[in-house]
């Protein structure tokens, strides 16, 4: 973490709200995907919000694990170096979240580098690294490794096609929110000078 004091007052009833949304089960199954994605050689970090931190906080395996989406010869990262310069460190969780966005991952489910930095928002990185996989999923182009069952697949698109005659058939048919035969009437309403009848 930065070098920060504690937070008081309304500042640390923020913080403590953005805490509570860090899961720990989404923790150990995004563990699980990233060290089965990235094909071992990274050792599984203690349970613990803040040791998924120091896990994820110089970048290192965030720009390997954007990399394994890939087919080789086409990662977008190219050079990954292991450095503890801060700025440098800064600047690959910067990159992974430029590969990310180019991925697919929409900008409302990217987190900004502070927040896996100075570890201020968890629960953004979680959700990031969570759409990244349900993304990797769902391209289904051989290159996710990880159990099904652990994201969920993204809904895709379904065209449809009618011809002429069933548009045609649409638009003689009444729908029931216009009413029918046996639909809304106003039977047994009172006249509006009428007051209603409590019981």
């Amino acid at each position: 973490m930065a070098n920060r004091g504690p937070s008081y007052g309304l500042s640390r009833e923020v913080q403590e709200k953005i805490d509570q949304k860090y899961a720990p089960d989404l923790e150990a199954r995004l563990v699980d995907w990233i060290i089965l994605q990235v094909g071992g050689g990274i050792d599984r970090p203690d349970p613990g919000r803040l040791n998924f931190q120091s896990w994820l906080k110089d970048g290192t395996i965030l720009c390997r694990l954007i990399n394994s989406l890939y087919p080789p010869g086409q990662e977008p990262i190219k050079k990954i170096t292991q450095t503890n310069m801060v700025f440098k460190q800064m600047e690959k969780i910067s990159q992974f979240l430029q590969a990310a966005e180019a991925y697919g991952v929409i900008t409302g489910d990217l987190f900004q580098t502070v927040d896996l930095w100075e570890g201020k928002d968890m629960a953004a990185v979680q959700r990031t690294l969570s759409a990244l996989g349900s993304l990797a999923l769902t391209k289904d182009d051989g290159q996710y490794r990880g159990e099904p069952d652990w994201f969920h697949r993204k809904a895709q698109e379904n065209r449809r096609e009618f011809s002429e005659e069933q548009l045609r058939q649409g638009r003689s048919l009444i729908g029931m929110q216009m009413g029918g035969k046996s639909g809304a009437s106003q039977s047994g309403m009172r006249g509006y000078g009428m007051p209603r009848q409590i019981m």
